[in-house]
């Protein structure tokens, strides 16, 4: 039944695909979102639905590097991939795409991709702990709402926000349930099936029915059978954000052996402790609150993903640590260096791994996890 309800879930984007294709004949508007600080809590209140659009597939980078450099993050090319080559349907349905400032070379490809499509860019502050950070944040939102109402001829209010902000507190605590099930030993749900749910996700157009699959995910897991202990190491993956295309590394790790049992990035645990406050008078700074706490690599100093990776490190009984940094990634890169200390101090193996979509280092890494995972002590 497990195997089922997974296969559901990675069936999400093409069912949906045909729900957004109606909606859109109905008139209902599609806003394309690329990263966890976008508010999907504003585009909810706007009437719209949020779609995901994250390159994590090698097939577009191609024609992107016809006007991106080869040396640029495979995310970046395989997102503009898609978007030139018009091969995402997502991309295509979309009426408004936003973007962040999260690195340089997001910040500037968005700017190219307003030749083909309309685009806002929030401005985000680079420091999560001055008043003047948080002001800058709020205005941001501010002036997402008010794109948001002129493109979509909407207006936008605060008991509508209120109401999406309750759907995604929600859906977050669902997710979360699920990843935390893997605290178990054994771990009932493998890296690929974790990565499969979080990911298929982003693409769903009907938030409610997709908070009832997860947590009837969360239940069937509660009714398996427990079965005993695994010797097999427990690995988290941190770093770099992974989708559904670009989990070569979980896969190796998973078919060498070990369990990856959690995942600390973008597209796993990272922005599933955040809720939003929904004890104040304006949703809008109860937003900026927190999305302005989520811990990317983009923030100086970062110091939340190193209290998330020791706090995970322990709730999941991790035997080792993998961090993972797409090609040129800088901020990433640099900050394993943080990371290996945090892991190291566990008394736990580390390795820092940085690699790209494509398939032509996949004996190497394979090579490296193995030595990584033979110095499990079990």
């Amino acid at each position: 039944m497990l195997k089922e309800l997974v296969q559901k879930f990675a069936s999400v984007r093409e069912i949906n695909l045909m729900r957004i294709k109606e909606a859109k004949d109905t008139g209902r508007k599609v806003v394309g979102i690329y990263c966890t600080y976008c508010p999907q809590e504003l585009i909810l209140a706007a009437g719209a639905i949020p779609v995901g659009l994250c390159g994590t597939s090698e097939a577009p980078i191609a024609a992107a590097e016809e006007t991106l450099p080869r040396n640029l993050c495979p995310l970046i090319k395989s997102s503009y991939g898609f978007a030139v080559t018009d091969t995402c349907p997502f991309f295509h349905f979309s009426d408004l795409v936003i973007g962040e400032t999260t690195c340089d070379g997001k910040k500037k490809m968005f700017e190219i991709m307003q030749d083909i499509k309309p685009v806002h860019v929030m401005q985000l502050p680079h420091l999560n702990n001055t008043q003047a950070s948080f002001d800058l944040w709020v205005d941001e939102l501010r002036r997402l709402k008010l794109r948001l109402e002129e493109e979509l001829n909407v207006q936008i209010t605060d008991e509508e926000i209120w109401k999406a902000v309750d759907v995604i507190n929600r859906e977050k605590k669902a997710l979360k349930a699920i990843f935390d099930l893997n605290r178990a030993d054994p771990p009932p749900i493998s890296g690929i099936e974790l990565l499969t749910v979080a990911w298929s996700r982003s693409f769903s157009s009907n938030k409610g029915e997709m908070i009832d699959n997860l947590n009837g995910l969360v239940k069937e897991v509660g009714l398996q059978e427990k079965t005993i202990s695994d010797p097999a190491p427990r690995v988290l993956l941190t770093g770099c954000p992974v989708g559904l295309g670009s989990e070569k590394v979980i896969r190796l790790t998973e078919e060498l052996g070990a369990h990856v049992v959690a995942m600390e990035n973008c597209s796993g645990y990272k922005t599933l402790d955040l809720q939003t406050d929904t004890a104040g008078n304006d949703p809008i700074v109860a937003l900026a609150e927190k999305y302005l706490a989520i811990p990317c690599s983009c923030m100086s100093p970062n110091s939340y993903r190193l209290e998330l990776l020791n706090s995970m490190i322990d709730d999941f009984r991790v035997d080792a640590v993998i961090d993972l940094t797409w090609q040129a990634c800088h901020t990433y890169n640099i900050e394993a260096y943080e990371v290996g200390k945090v892991v190291k101090q566990k008394g736990l193996p580390y390795l820092h791994l940085e690699s790209d979509y494509s398939n032509s280092d996949l004996e190497s890494l394979k090579v490296r996890i193995e030595a990584m995972l033979e110095m499990v002590e079990k």
